[in-house]
């Protein structure tokens, strides 16, 4: 624990998989007094009132009604991102604690990394670099085709920001641009990226040649990607996933990435994360895989931790918190 006369700002540690960026803990001990996990196990009952905001680190700590009753003095949970899965929203806001997430931080980087793995996919970067590199490689055949990107059909399901700033990309590359959303964007956002809003997820799905998730995770968004939706699409289609691993009956698409259904995927997310070693995704040509790093950028994961230092003091100071996350 550091500067006991700060607020009190639960962390999930310094060290691991979810510690908190090294470089940013020197910005928030600036602020705060950084209190682990470790040190409220340990002492509960001394270290759990000091603590007044939890700063969430790869959706850990886990936010639970364990938790909520441990911390009495607790007004808001700090989120990086835009998804919201990891939170009961409404466990959260019977204790009265506020919730504020970075969705603006975020939505650039992650959009970057839906045009990287759609182009990445489409031209086949991943096979073509292991073709270039093999020590069995004698001769680069001529028939090694990929898809052509300017001209094609993109359809975007989600236009929230990231699905926005995917179309910004998008038509930079000359693409039709289908989308479909929970409400339909303003006539004039449409027109300034050249998008076609579908209100039907179906016409989307059949007429597209790249179909991009962009959606958050939600009870009516799971599986929202199954057997009937992939057999929609074109037998030339790729679908990107940058959203929750979740939206995708994963064995449905191993299937259709199988037997031709759709000719390839390309996935910044699945469900668990990582899969499981022996998993059939890991082991087809056609799908290309990331470790779930849309937002992973030094700038944009320094933007997250100034936003949500920002919203904890404003929740501290009684003052509007900007990126509140408002129940529905």
């Amino acid at each position: 624990m550091g500067d006991q006369d700060l607020p009190g700002v639960l962390v999930p540690g310094f060290e691991g998989p979810s510690g908190i960026c090294k470089d940013h803990v020197g910005e928030l001990q600036k602020h705060f007094n950084l209190i682990t996990m470790q040190d409220l196990l340990e002492n509960k009952t001394q270290v759990g009132p000091k603590i007044q905001a939890v700063y969430i680190w790869n959706r850990e700590p886990v936010v639970d009604q364990e938790l909520l009753q441990s911390l009495p003095a607790l007004k808001i949970v700090a989120t990086p991102g835009a998804g919201l899965d990891h939170l009961d929203l409404k466990l959260i806001a019977s204790f009265g604690v506020k919730v504020a997430n970075t969705p603006q931080a975020v939505s650039s980087p992650t959009a970057d990394m839906g045009m990287a793995l759609l182009l990445a996919a489409a031209r086949r970067v991943v096979e073509g670099h292991q073709l270039a590199t093999s020590p069995d490689t004698k001769n680069f055949p001529t028939n090694w085709l990929g898809q052509e990107v300017t001209g094609s059909t993109l359809g975007i399901i989600g236009m929230g920001s990231i699905g926005y700033k995917v179309a910004q990309r998008a038509r930079a590359f000359e693409m039709n641009i289908l989308y479909h959303n929970r409400n339909r964007r303003k006539s004039e956002e449409e027109d300034a990226v050249g998008a076609t809003y579908c209100e039907r997820l179906d016409d989307l799905l059949q007429q597209s040649d790249f179909v991009m998730l962009a959606v958050s995770l939600t009870p009516q968004t799971q599986l929202l990607i199954g057997r009937r939706e992939l057999r929609l699409m074109k037998p030339t289609a790729v679908l990107v996933n940058i959203g929750r691993g979740l939206l995708v009956d994963q064995d449905a698409l191993v299937e259709a990435l199988q037997t031709g259904v759709i000719r390839a995927a390309a996935l910044d997310v699945s469900h668990p994360e990582p899969l499981p070693r022996d998993h059939p995704l890991l082991k087809l040509k056609n799908v290309t895989l990331t470790p779930h790093i849309g937002s992973a950028t030094h700038q944009a994961r320094w933007q997250i931790m100034e936003n949500l230092v920002e919203s904890i003091l404003a929740s501290l100071n009684g003052l509007p918190i900007p990126n509140e996350v408002l129940l529905k």
